[in-house]
């Protein structure tokens, strides 16, 4: 079956990552067929669409996408929408995995290998906000089919990868209805998967525990604000945001995409780290395709360049590689 993958470049240094990214995938996998879909405010600005006319279709079809960041304004925009939570909702990527393990870089901590399993569809990031009399308003979205959902994907990958424990992050000492439901419906899944070891911490105390002993987890379940902002707190520990790399999984679909974002202050400088992008294809690899060896293959070429200390600018101030040097290190180990 002809392997089938949409990119979508997105904004900002998008367009020197993304295109990294997909030579290393096409050198390890020289059958995929790619499409390339135009997308990002850059596009909305030149043509007035967030995203090429068929963008959405092609990614349909490809049921497998790797997405550059693209720039979201903080401010309402006619017309204008973000394209990778578009693609996310119309695609069901109910599940956002972030990993962070120890690279071989500075502010790495030896011994981290961790994964964020967040809900992708619900919480406050559900766009159901409203302006009220002095102010506004934003509906915490939680609901019992969608947290078995994510709960049993997280248990399901405890097992499949070998972890021993799940964490269940919440605040429902403070919201009890939603937070509590999270809570409460994980811990039900927990007992369909009695050899994986399940516990839970508040919020704050997952953060707190993230700052001073971020070894102590194993797969953290959780809500997608809580997954969003704990997992960027991770990616410090990992050698930083440019190393992090993200997936969006849903039944038979997959969108990889970086943590971080389009950067542009150093966008067309050629110095970006592609790490991020490149891991990210890794995990499409292994989750979506269900080709571990391949995707080993890149994570091993990936850490023996960096272990060989081949830094862009993000690592090492002086001396540092640009992005094309350093895909080309990361190529010579494949």
């Amino acid at each position: 079956m002809v392997k089938e993958l949409c990119v979508i470049e997105g904004d900002g240094i998008s367009h020197e990552v993304i295109p990294a990214a997909v030579l290393i995938l096409q050198t390890v996998l020289p059958d995929v067929r790619v499409s390339w879909v135009k997308a990002g405010y850059e596009y909305f600005r030149e043509t007035g669409k967030p995203i090429e006319d068929d963008g959405l279709e092609v990614a349909q079809r490809c049921r497998a996408v790797l997405a550059g960041k693209a720039s979201s304004p903080s401010y309402p925009v006619a017309g204008y929408y973000s394209p990778i939570v578009r693609l996310r909702r119309q695609m069901h990527t109910h599940a956002n995995l972030r990993p962070t393990t120890y690279l071989p870089v500075p502010t790495s901590r030896l011994g981290l290998d961790l994964l964020v399993v967040r809900e992708n569809t619900e919480d406050v990031y559900s766009s159901e906000e409203q302006q009220i009399e002095g102010g506004a308003t934003v509906l915490k979205l939680v609901t019992r089919g969608a947290t078995e959902r994510i709960a049993h994907t997280a248990f399901r990958l405890a097992q499949s990868s070998g972890r021993k424990r799940v964490t269940i992050v919440h605040k429902g000492n403070v919201m009890p209805q939603t937070d509590g439901l999270f809570r409460g419906v994980s811990y039900e899944i927990s007992h369909q998967y009695p050899n994986i070891e399940t516990d839970d911490l508040l919020v704050d105390t997952a953060a707190y525990w993230m700052v001073r002993e971020p070894t102590r987890f194993d797969i953290i379940l959780t809500t997608n604000q809580y997954g969003d902002i704990l997992s960027d707190m991770a990616a410090a520990w990992g050698g930083g945001l440019g190393l992090a790399p993200a997936l969006n999984l849903g039944e038979g679909i997959a969108i990889a995409e970086p943590v971080h974002g389009t950067a542009p202050d150093i966008a067309g400088k050629g110095i970006a780290n592609p790490t991020a992008c490149i891991l990210s294809v890794a995990m499409l690899v292994r989750y979506h395709w269900h080709d571990n060896d391949t995707a080993q293959r890149i994570e091993s070429a990936v850490y023996s360049a960096l272990n060989d200390e081949n830094y862009t600018a993000d690592l090492r101030s002086s001396n540092a590689l640009s992005t094309e040097q350093y895909t080309e290190e990361v190529l010579k180990r494949l």
